[in-house]
């Protein structure tokens, strides 16, 4: 209940206010209808008190959980000093956050952004002048290489090399100068490249097309294949990066080093929107004052929760989390297969499941794991994406599995 003018009343619904989103709210998502009023470490709890198992980590954003102590400390501290300068203006945090990051990162230089895409956007220029000005590509002719199935934003740029019709279709004409191969395929991404080919632009693990690996050994024949025709490779880390995979970047994995790697997601704690494009210094170093920028990018809060996000990843407790917790996921959802699961893909805390046929929607199964207090979330017909926050215990992780085990069965 709760009081208004001296009266208690019923308190708000659900259903209130989902009803107030659809009627003033642009309806470009489709949530599931779950309405989470708090939340803390790997649980939510919706407006009429029931509580959920969170298994999406906000897209990865929410590696360290909901309001992780830490990271809200960081952020109430800052709050009480000054949170936004501006770049026009030096300010205590900025140098000390790209810093921890390159250390962090093994990196030379960070470009401090905003949202994923963001970063992405700013990466792409950056490939782009790098082309131009220092391999000799002439201007306005720079190519990109990119794989099917790619997920790096939705920007009017970003879905002009999407191969997904949702993300394209009506936002045409598309922006030019990207080049589709099938990931995973080294010999069509080498076969791609020509003298205009500025970049490689990938993600380790394909977390929107399903949580998909590319097969052993991909990378390192796309790393010399970059290096024999001098082509930068681009890693895009912003949901597979920070620890998901076991690792502080999932391409740690394949024993291999991008030029520059696009951060985002976990990197602004679940607090707040922070993104960087992190690589060598001789790349980052072709812009010049005055050719990019970002009112909000690297701001004086957004640096301290970043920091914060740093020093927890410095004492490698989540890496190691997401390792062993990670191993035991994938050994229960493999055990699934054949009993309403028809394949497993993932790394670390991180699983794509396709339900077998006979078995439920993948909206279906979301809607039903509801009434089991876990939250997921299907990424196209058949498919859950399973991330849960990497504080998540053991016992908390078994009993989301058991809830998919019973909505998958068939």
């Amino acid at each position: 209940m709760t009081t208004f003018a001296g009266r208690e009343t019923a308190a708000p619904s659900a259903a209130s206010f989902i009803e107030l989103d659809e009627r003033w709210s642009t309806h470009n998502y489709h949530p599931l209808p779950v309405v989470i009023a708090e939340a803390a470490g790997a649980s939510v709890t919706d407006v009429e008190g029931k509580s959920y198992l969170d298994f999406l980590s906000g897209y990865s954003a929410l590696n360290f959980g909901h309001r992780h102590p830490d990271l809200v400390a960081a952020a109430v501290e800052q709050l009480g000093r000054v949170t936004l300068t501006s770049r026009a203006f030096h300010h205590d945090q900025l140098g000390l956050f790209c810093r921890e990051l390159a250390e962090l990162t093994g990196t030379e230089l960070v470009l401090p952004m905003n949202s994923g895409a963001e970063a992405v956007e700013s990466a792409v220029k950056i490939a782009r002048k790098w082309a131009h000005r220092v391999k000799g590509v002439p201007d306005g002719t720079a190519e990109i290489i990119v794989a099917d199935s790619n997920f790096h934003g939705r920007t009017t740029t970003i879905v002009s090399f999407s191969t997904d019709e949702t993300a394209r279709a009506d936002f045409g004409p598309f922006t030019p100068g990207f080049v589709t191969v099938k990931y995973g395929d080294a010999a069509a991404l080498r076969d791609a490249i020509t003298p205009r080919t500025a970049a490689v632009l990938l993600e380790p693990v394909q977390g929107e097309a399903g949580v998909i690996v590319p097969p052993e050994g991909y990378f390192a024949d796309v790393r010399a294949a970059c290096d024999e025709h001098g082509v930068l490779l681009i890693a895009d880390e912003i949901q597979s990066g920070l620890a998901r995979t076991g690792t502080v970047l999932a391409l740690d994995h394949e024993g291999v080093r991008a030029d520059v790697y696009t951060l985002g997601k976990a990197l602004g704690g679940g607090i707040l929107p922070v993104s960087a494009v992190a690589g060598r210094r001789d790349v980052l170093g072709v812009l010049k004052p005055g050719e990019h920028g970002s009112t909000f990018g690297g701001n004086p809060l957004a640096c301290a929760v970043g920091r914060a996000v740093v020093k927890l990843l410095n004492t490698g407790e989540f890496q190691q989390r997401a390792a062993e917790l990670g191993a035991h996921l994938h050994d229960r959802l493999n055990a699934l297969i054949g009993h309403g699961l028809s394949e497993v893909r993932g790394r670390g805390l991180w699983a794509g499941i396709d339900i077998a046929p006979g078995g439920p929607s993948g909206r279906a199964a979301s809607e039903a794991l509801i009434a089991r207090g876990v939250l997921c979330k299907e990424t196209h017909e058949r498919t859950l994406r399973v991330a849960p926050p990497l504080v998540i215990t053991r016992e908390e992780l078994d009993r989301g599995i058991d809830a998919i085990a019973e909505v998958i069965r068939p």
